[in-house]
């Protein structure tokens, strides 16, 4: 089928199957949805409104989203790097003109380049600092979330204990087996 063949006005009946009532689910406009309608009159009254598809769908995210001590830290970190980039070409291109800038932006660049490894590593750093003071909540074989369990079964137990030792206190000693 040629260019000219589909830019031609369409028939009934393809009219009728382009308009036609399409499901969400359906993944080409060609696709008509399935059931159709019973009625003739539903089936007209499809025709009509045309079912246009959404231009995207929604999906859950496929990870969770970072701390945000961490994003601030990414972000912080891509800016120290974006500038010693443009540094480091600013620094490049005057060297080629024979610029007397250059010497400066030379030093500027290397100096840019410490602190955008310190951003990188601050990324890092702020990273597994997060993560050991809140642990990993996602993994349900958590280290950090077996230590809280325990923690709070040693918490219960010692409670549990002190009441014992404050009920036999108030009766006075009663119903003790033996006295220490």
């Amino acid at each position: 089928m040629g260019t000219a063949e589909r830019h031609e006005a369409p028939t009934d009946a393809t009219a009728a199957h382009l308009t036609a009532r399409r499901s969400p689910e359906a993944l080409d406009r060609d696709i008509p949805a399935p059931g159709g309608g019973s009625a003739p009159e539903e089936r007209t009254a499809e025709r009509e409104q045309p079912y246009y598809r959404q231009l995207w769908v929604e999906e859950q995210a496929r990870r969770r989203r970072m701390p945000d001590p961490v994003r601030t830290a990414a972000v912080r970190a891509v800016l120290l790097i974006a500038v010693t980039l443009v540094q480091a070409m600013v620094a490049f291109l005057c060297t080629l003109a024979g610029s007397w800038l250059a010497f400066p932006m030379v030093l500027s660049s290397v100096a840019s380049t410490v602190v955008a490894t310190w951003g990188a590593l601050d990324v890092w750093v702020t990273r597994q600092v997060w993560n050991q003071r809140n642990g990993v909540v996602s993994a349900p074989s958590s280290t950090a979330r077996a230590l809280r369990r325990e923690r709070r079964k040693a918490r219960r137990q010692a409670r549990a204990t002190e009441r014992a030792q404050a009920r036999i206190r108030r009766r006075g000693g009663a119903g003790q087996l033996s006295h220490p």
